[in-house]
């Protein structure tokens, strides 16, 4: 995953460096990873699923 994406942290972690997940969504793709691992394994999906995907957890809450 490129170095150049603007990555941003989970509304629902906090500071004490619990579980925390990260994306950063371009037009086409967005990217998922752990921040914990910033440099390890990482998702990429389709950005129309990601969006998809939030909005169902948008309904569900």
């Amino acid at each position: 995953m490129s170095d150049r994406l603007v990555w941003r942290k989970s509304s629902h972690s906090n500071s004490e460096g619990g579980n925390c997940v990260e994306v950063a969504v371009t037009p086409a793709v967005a990217h998922i990873r752990d921040s914990k691992t910033p440099a390890g394994p990482g998702l990429a999906v389709p950005a129309r699923t990601w969006e998809a995907f939030v909005a169902a957890l948008r309904l569900s809450g």
